[in-house]
């Protein structure tokens, strides 16, 4: 992981069945680059499956989620870049965890 004024870098893994809240932020943008695996992301309530290599760009305010519709886990680089990265930007419209 790296945490800079300009940018943020995440590795972040999804389990078989698992996936992220539907969500968007305010204050930065995002790229998922898929390591591993097959990723299902929707962007703003389009679905498309993201196979390793490929990258979701993700723009500012843009609604998104990833999920893993299979057996296999899913690893993918997030590089957030905005103006703060703090967890108290994402605004979850859904979310399986029921957090606010």
């Amino acid at each position: 992981m790296e945490d800079a004024d300009t940018h943020k870098v995440k590795r972040i893994e999804i389990n078989p069945g698992g996936r992220l809240s539907y969500q968007y932020h305010h204050k930065r943008a995002e790229a998922w680059t898929i390591v591993q695996g097959t990723g299902r992301i929707t962007l703003d309530g389009a679905i498309k499956d993201y196979a390793t290599g490929e990258t979701a760009i993700i723009p500012l305010g843009a609604k998104h989620r990833i999920e893993n519709a299979t057996d296999e886990t899913v690893v993918f680089i997030e590089v957030q870049h905005g103006t703060y990265f703090g967890e108290d930007d994402i605004v979850r419209i859904e979310d399986d965890y029921d957090r606010s």
